[in-house]
């Protein structure tokens, strides 16, 4: 070793072109290569350490730093780790003449991390590509797979505020790029951010979305799909999940899911009992099992909120008592949660709390669409009859050209 280290100090002082100086540090970097693990990555060292000097010109410096990036892919990973935190310390004084070079490094870095699952250390190690700061232009879908990449290792970490914080930098981008791919994974990533933060319908659109997208593998569209099945049940009662379950539910694809019975349940307005819940509850991920502020699970909250409005439809009044025994939670819970709904208008009602009862109203929407619907028919007709009398011959011309086309 002490050899290959006077060799190196001796190129550093020598003169001669760039191409001869070159060819001269390959050959001594082909030398090390040859040598065992612990040798190796002295060896490497020794040669960075020398490479990056400031006595090396510059041409020759990143030339060579980017052959040693090149061939740290093709090392075992813990040789490779050791030199490439080597390399970042070493340039560090020096790191605007070198970002091609280290922009490279630290995503071989980020890779080794992420094969040993450790999420968060290799989305420090990119968070450190200066994309914004730096001198190099980088290219939009560069940056853009860059922050989509440190924001999925985020949520991988189960870190969902840094995840948004780089989903929020992709955002400015997305919609400068016509990479597919990219806004694949960007939508992909914001569901996922949406899902941490309990916005369960928003991320059930996303997921949704994205079971449509052929450019998708089957296997992972029917993923995407079960996850927009599972936010959706996941999510508090009102018009927005009754629309989505609405979608859900007529998607054929979603009868091969085995939350199947507990979507069609919620779409058939029927009551669902907690022992139905215990399969349900596998598919959960750790943040989706959080409790609530009244100490009950997410998915617990969700099935009494349907479960409430489940009631109003087979019941015109029910007592306090009556509905904790339907919900199977306490009379007092009941009626809090009863209040809440009506209050933000998610279920028709008023409660009488002398009476300790709820009582249920049906608005009837259906019927009061159909007779807009008519009324827009008969204003359509009569505009129609009126220009039969006033100019016949121009609307036969527009009813034949209508046909024709």
């Amino acid at each position: 070793m002490a050899q290959f280290r006077q060799q190196l100090a001796n190129l550093t002082s020598s003169g001669g072109s760039h191409r001869d100086l070159a060819e001269k540090y390959r050959a001594i970097l082909d030398s090390i290569l040859t040598f065992g693990e612990d040798e190796l990555v002295e060896g490497l060292k020794a040669f960075i350490e020398a490479i990056v000097n400031e006595n090396v010109s510059l041409v020759i410096s990143r030339q060579l730093l980017s052959e040693v990036g090149s061939t740290l892919v093709q090392l075992e990973d813990s040789v490779s780790k050791a030199v490439s935190h080597f390399t970042l310390e070493v340039v560090q004084p020096r790191v605007i003449s070198f970002e091609d070079q280290v922009g490279a490094i630290r995503q071989h870095l980020a890779d080794i991390y992420e094969r040993e699952q450790n999420w968060c250390q290799a989305a420090k190690v990119l968070v450190g590509i200066p994309l914004e700061t730096g001198q190099k232009q980088y290219s939009v879908d560069y940056k853009l797979e860059t922050y989509l990449k440190i924001a999925r290792l985020y949520l991988e970490d189960e870190d969902p505020v840094q995840g948004e914080a780089y989903i929020n930098r992709a955002a400015q981008l997305q919609t400068q790029t016509k990479n597919d791919d990219l806004q694949i994974i960007y939508k992909v990533c914001q569901g996922r951010v949406l899902d941490y933060k309990r916005k369960f319908i928003e991320a059930a659109s996303r997921y949704n979305e994205l079971s449509y997208k052929t450019a998708i593998h089957d296997s992972e569209r029917i993923t995407a799909l079960k996850n927009a099945t599972i936010c959706t049940i996941l999510a508090a009662a009102g018009q927005q999940r009754s629309r989505m379950l609405a979608t859900l539910y007529k998607d054929e694809r979603c009868q091969q899911l085995s939350c199947f019975n507990i979507l069609e349940k919620m779409y058939l307005d029927r009551l669902i009992k907690r022992t139905e819940l215990t399969e349900f509850e596998t598919l959960l991920q750790a943040h989706q099992k959080a409790l609530t502020a009244d100490g009950s699970t997410i998915l617990e909250h969700a099935v009494i909120e349907h479960n409430l409005l489940a009631a109003s439809k087979l019941y015109n009044n029910i007592t306090f008592e009556g509905l904790g025994a339907l919900l199977e939670i306490a009379p007092n819970k009941a009626e809090r949660i009863a209040s809440r709904m009506i209050t933000e208008e998610r279920m028709n009602g008023h409660i009488d709390q002398i009476d300790s009862v709820v009582h249920f109203e049906t608005r009837q929407m259906l019927d009061t669409w159909d007779k807009q619907i008519q009324s827009l028919c008969f204003q359509v007709n009569s505009v129609i009859d009126k220009i039969t009398t006033k100019e016949p011959e121009w609307l036969n011309k527009t009813m034949e050209a209508q046909m024709v086309s």
